[in-house]
């Protein structure tokens, strides 16, 4: 059985659903759930790290047996189906049929901010893994926000769509309720110049998040993860100019609104927000902080930081001094989040960019890349105070994940603009 399984990992997608024990599926929904799963990127992923530990241990024996990956998937197909299990699994090993209220919402979340760039990939992501998502939009009636997430595999079965404003607690216990996690995603992301800041970018950042954990301490959420950014941590100008910025620096709120950085305010005061309403009610909250967030684009249309990155294309100059503090892939930052919800040992912030470094690097970089676009000169040090360091998000990579490399994230996203036409 070990190396039956063992060997689907050598098989293109399309062709494992050739190997799926039919034991395993109940119903015919099962069998259709199971073939979107072993052709899943998921499911890939699974078996790369199977063949990395077999290496590593240089014993196939003592390494994770690919048999339990396995059963563990389709336990959890048949939990949300709540269907019973086959003869043939209870004869062949043991197995407790998993019942009841409290075992359905085990693996049903709420993603607020579900039709973004980071939310359709974790949607995307926790449908892989056979969760039962509950993604929030603003206008249900707008395809541009619903069709990209409808579309997505598993997406028929297990996904809900709820219209929610961040402003009208109602609307968003009715979406959180039955949940047992909460992934909070939605908050305004303008980093031009903005007319009313505090209508525009603090109320729904800020009431939005209150509005959301009260939500889920309603509800009983086991945890709520909270995205922030690294726009929580900097500009922080009277950092030590000798100590490598981490989870424990703050953002300077009075240089904020001195300069008018109205989306780093935000940012700043949703997180410090959170972490006050969760210590004062006992609110399981975990933090993750992405920086300048690249890759391949699921929504039909382009976000802020791409849109940074198309610019940088055609030759704009800007070097962002307040703003950046590195880059980091779109499925990375998704991958984060579940990584942070499902491990309990998680907790705190968790910085989320392959390496602390300047604009000036990336746009280097991506100079050698793509020498084919305008892509400007810059001095060497375009972050005043910033220490260069690589592998700086200790605690996502104590969690597991294996961040994409930034010339991987500039080719991906290159590459997808060029598809979509956008530059």
């Amino acid at each position: 059985m070990h190396n039956h399984y063992k060997k689907l990992s050598h098989l293109p997608p399309a062709e494992r659903r050739q190997h799926i024990p039919i034991e395993f599926c109940e119903t015919q929904d099962d069998w259709d759930y199971m073939c979107t799963l072993f052709e899943s990127k998921a499911f890939q992923d699974d078996m790369v790290r199977l063949r990395v530990e077999c290496i590593q241990t240089q014993n196939p024996e003592e390494a994770i047996n690919v048999v339990e990956i396995v059963d563990t998937v389709c336990d959890q197909v048949r939990d949300t189906r709540n269907c019973p299990p086959p003869a043939s699994a209870c004869s062949s090993r043991e197995f407790a049929p998993k019942q009841g209220t409290s075992e359905e919402m085990a693996n049903v979340v709420c993603v607020t901010g579900g039709s973004g760039f980071i939310g359709s990939w974790l949607v995307r992501l926790l449908l892989d893994r056979g969760y039962t998502v509950q993604a929030t939009v603003m206008r249900l009636g707008d395809e541009a926000e619903t069709a990209h997430l409808r579309s997505l595999p598993g997406a028929s079965n297990r996904l809900r769509l709820f219209q929610i404003d961040l402003l009208d607690p109602d609307s968003i216990l009715t979406a959180i309720r039955g949940v047992s996690g909460v992934f909070h995603l939605a908050s305004p992301c303008i980093i031009t110049r903005v007319q009313d800041p505090q209508r525009e970018l603090l109320d729904p950042a800020v009431t939005g998040t209150l509005n959301v954990l009260r939500a889920a301490k309603e509800s009983g959420v086991r945890r709520v993860v909270v995205t922030s950014s690294t726009s929580a941590i900097v500009p922080s100008p009277g950092w030590p100019a000798d100590r490598v910025k981490d989870e424990s620096c703050w953002t300077d709120l009075d240089y904020c609104r001195q300069k008018e950085l109205w989306y780093p305010a935000s940012k700043t005061m949703a997180e410090k927000a959170a972490w006050e309403f969760a210590n004062e009610n006992r609110l399981d909250v975990v933090v993750v902080n992405p920086g300048t967030v690249l890759g391949p684009i699921i929504p039909p249309t382009i976000n802020s930081s791409m849109t940074v990155l198309v610019q940088l294309l055609e030759g704009c100059e800007e070097e962002h001094p307040d703003l950046y503090m590195g880059s980091v892939h779109v499925k990375d930052v998704a991958l984060a989040h579940i990584l942070a919800y499902e491990n309990p040992l998680a907790s705190g912030r968790h910085l989320c960019v392959e390496s602390i470094s300047h604009w000036s690097d990336f746009a280097s970089k991506l100079a050698e890349l793509y020498p084919e676009y305008k892509v400007p000169r810059f001095p060497k040090d375009t972050q005043p105070g910033l220490l260069r360091v690589q592998n700086p998000a200790k605690k996502l990579i104590e969690l597991g994940l294996q961040f994409s490399s930034m010339e991987q994230i500039i080719k991906d996203s290159v590459e997808d603009l060029k598809r979509k036409g956008y530059v």
